[in-house]
């Protein structure tokens, strides 16, 4: 045999048995969430189950004010414009007003060109809701 036809057919067994072998080795234990059986009866005692904490999860969202959204939704934003929005990578938001902050994520949205990074923007601000913007500019704007 050759020894590329040898080297081809060892990296095929090492890149497919590993995996396999990997997977037969994946027992339940409490590190991966083998939860279930009286285990998960126990948890759904307590949590209320998936349903329940989903409920729970629409109830704070819609309670929570716009600020909050908006800080929620802002996260995405942190590593260019700074955990405060005092910029870094991107531009300074804090102290812009919220017209100022919806203004220039609509124009993103709609793929206008503001500066060097605009194609960053325009596949950020394209993810984004008409509330998810109001939501990020009231956060802004109380920072």
């Amino acid at each position: 045999m050759k020894t590329e036809n040898l080297t081809i057919l060892l990296f095929a067994v090492f890149a497919l048995g590993l995996p396999i072998w990997g997977m037969s080795q994946n027992e339940p234990t409490p590190n991966n969430h083998a939860c279930y059986g009286s285990c998960y009866q126990e948890w759904k005692a307590v949590t209320g189950g998936v349903v329940a904490i989903e409920q729970a999860a629409i109830k704070l969202k819609r309670e929570a004010s716009p600020e909050q959204l908006g800080e929620a939704a802002y996260t995405g934003c942190i590593a260019c414009h700074g955990a405060q929005g005092e910029g870094g990578i991107g531009p300074m938001l804090a102290g812009q007003s919220t017209e100022e902050i919806i203004a220039k994520l609509n124009q993103y949205k709609k793929g206008e060109t503001r500066g060097n990074q605009s194609a960053m923007m325009w596949s950020q601000a394209g993810l984004l809701e008409k509330s998810d913007i109001e939501n990020i500019a009231a956060f802004i704007q109380a920072m």
